[in-house]
């Protein structure tokens, strides 16, 4: 039997983290964690989330009704809703505002490929929906094109979503990507933005596959594909009004055959993706 409380305290220190990093200003951003079948736990709304207490979270049933809590449920639970209809995989749901992130949501700029090993592995190509009013069932509607390929979307003008098997890893994807996005910021002020080769991005494509991370890239249906030139995504652009301004497209690079990494450069590739990992979520 899940410890509801745990749960909620779980939320709480999210929450905070959230605050912290300032991926949430004032009141922005909900978090939810679905408990049974058709129960979910959700932050409530016009509450900041660095100062929320395990008795602030409310239950809310899959419509979307609220079943008990002493304050309202966030007016974007439909969002998390879609979500967890459309994957029974998924237990959470993080929405949020991260800067550096929300900065490619509002320019509407694709997020480069094949540059950092971290957001290849545990990202992939990240995708940018379509614009919609927030709140409504229009706008938890604009995820069902993605939802099934990735576990972190950009909303147009808006912010981000992630979502994963706990609350923390569902957090964990939105971090990984905004700090992704910062970087990307500061090589361009540098003046030059160097993409991994063909062989190494497979490389990387191997290994999270290894790993049990699915990628669309490295199946069957993607074997012409550009894996650096965010070709999953691209037929969704122009209704999102998506479009390279800021990142020109890497060099051609097509998608190989998958070929067996060397024990020693794989031992070394893990090491160094595994460190980095823990060294950003010391940071949090």
């Amino acid at each position: 039997m899940q410890n509801l409380h745990k749960i909620k305290q779980d939320m709480c220190d999210i929450g905070s983290r959230i605050y912290n990093r300032q991926f949430a200003a004032a009141n922005d951003g909900n978090i939810t964690v679905r408990v049974s079948e058709n129960e979910v736990l959700c932050t409530p709304t016009l509450q900041c989330k660095g100062y929320l207490k395990p008795d602030d979270i409310a239950l809310i049933d899959m419509t979307g009704k609220q079943i008990s809590g002493r304050k309202k449920r966030s007016s974007e639970a439909l969002l998390h809703l879609e979500i967890y209809r459309q994957r029974e995989d998924i237990k959470s749901v993080v929405h949020c505002h991260p800067p550096h992130a929300t900065a490619f949501a509002i320019a509407r700029e694709p997020i480069p490929q094949c540059i950092l090993p971290e957001v290849e592995v545990f990202l992939g190509d990240v995708p940018i929906t379509k614009y919609e009013t927030p709140g409504g069932q229009n706008f938890a509607d604009t995820i069902i094109p993605f939802v099934n390929r990735t576990n972190i979307m950009i909303l147009a003008n808006h912010g981000t979503v992630s979502y994963g098997e706990t609350v923390e890893q569902a957090y964990w994807w939105t971090e990984i990507l905004d700090s992704y996005c910062r970087m990307l910021m500061l090589a361009k002020q540098l003046g030059n933005v160097s993409f991994l080769s063909g062989q190494k991005s497979q490389e990387l494509l191997d290994l999270k596959d290894q790993w049990g991370y699915k990628d669309p890239r490295n199946t069957p249906d993607y074997e012409d594909c550009d894996i650096c030139a965010n070709d999953i995504f691209r037929d969704s652009w122009a209704e999102s009004g998506v479009e390279r301004r800021a990142f020109p497209a890497p060099p051609a690079v097509k998608n190989p055959a998958p070929a067996a990494t060397a024990a020693g450069n794989e031992a070394a590739l893990v090491k160094a993706i595994t460190d980095e990992v823990i060294r950003q979520m010391q940071k949090s």
